[in-house]
């Protein structure tokens, strides 16, 4: 045998042991299945692609919710079940297309732990079925548009809405028709919960508040998007945009909606219901008269 014919003979026994060594190696150390995501988007063909626990079960938010913290106590709680992704949140899985930014961790009244979602508190649905709090079912969506003030929690949303007391820069509480009184009142906000209006002198799809420079848009700064997604009870096609000065601002039923910027991207601020008066400076609710034409 030649010097050749040994040296093949060596290179072919040693790939003989790396690969008996690889296979060992394999079988020693499987691969680890990856981990079920903690919270992820499950899609539903009544209400679209929305957020859900790890076995598919549907998250809510709560209109009343405006300041972040968890307003639903006492027999609310049983219905709505506090939803916590555990302590660990922030090293834990999530789906694809969610942030981890977006979540945080309050602790309500009486000491629980609770998971927010871009501030929003989120909850399960557990209605009450022959006379126990039974929660929903993974993949069900019951809980939607409850009392007109329960929703799926939705990544997307560019609409949502709030439930709450309009207080004015003044200091004075205020009603939906601009008039001084306590009650709570159902407007839009951003995903965020911060307040949206409208400015009674513009027309339909006519901004006539911005200036061309945007010199004056810190003051009532447009709602910047051309996006509809939107709470069930909202009607997607009475949203539109108008394009101001190379901008799209988003419309409702031809209103061009603002932010107030003494809110300060606060969420449950409401300081522009009475600037320079009432009535001027509107929240926006479902109910709103169409802007007038031009």
């Amino acid at each position: 045998m030649n010097c050749v014919t040994n040296t093949l003979f060596s290179w072919v026994a040693i790939a003989g042991i790396v690969a008996l060594s690889a296979c060992g190696s394999k079988n020693n150390n499987p691969d680890k299945p990856a981990p079920k995501p903690v919270v992820q988007i499950s899609a539903s063909a009544t209400v679209g692609n929305h957020i859900t626990d790890v076995d598919g079960n549907s998250l809510y938010y709560f209109s009343n919710d405006f300041n972040g913290s968890n307003n639903c106590s006492g027999g609310c709680a049983a219905v709505w079940p506090i939803y916590y992704a555990g302590d660990n949140l922030a090293q834990a899985a999530l789906g694809t297309g969610l942030d981890i930014k977006d979540f945080a961790t309050i602790t309500t009244t009486d000491g629980k732990k609770q998971t927010t979602y871009k501030g929003w508190p989120l909850y399960y649905f557990a209605p009450n079925v022959g006379g126990s709090n039974v929660r929903e079912a993974a993949g069900e969506t019951k809980g939607e548009a409850v009392n007109n003030v329960w929703f799926v929690a939705k990544t997307d949303y560019t609409i949502q809405l709030v439930n709450a007391q309009l207080v004015g820069a003044d200091g004075k509480n205020y009603l939906a028709d601009h008039t001084e009184g306590t009650g709570k009142t159902l407007y839009f906000t951003d995903a965020k919960g911060v307040t949206l209006y409208a400015f009674a002198p513009d027309k339909f799809n006519a901004n006539t508040f911005t200036k061309a420079d945007f010199s004056n848009n810190a003051i009532w700064p447009i709602y910047e998007t051309d996006q509809v997604v939107v709470p069930s009870i909202l009607d997607k096609t009475l949203f539109g945009t108008t394009t101001v000065f190379g901008k799209k601002q988003l419309t409702y039923k031809g209103w061009p909606l603002y932010y107030f910027g003494q809110d300060a991207g606060v969420r449950g601020s409401n300081k522009g219901v009475s600037v320079p008066k009432p009535g001027v400076w509107p929240v926006v609710t479902k109910d709103a008269a169409a802007a007038p034409q031009p």
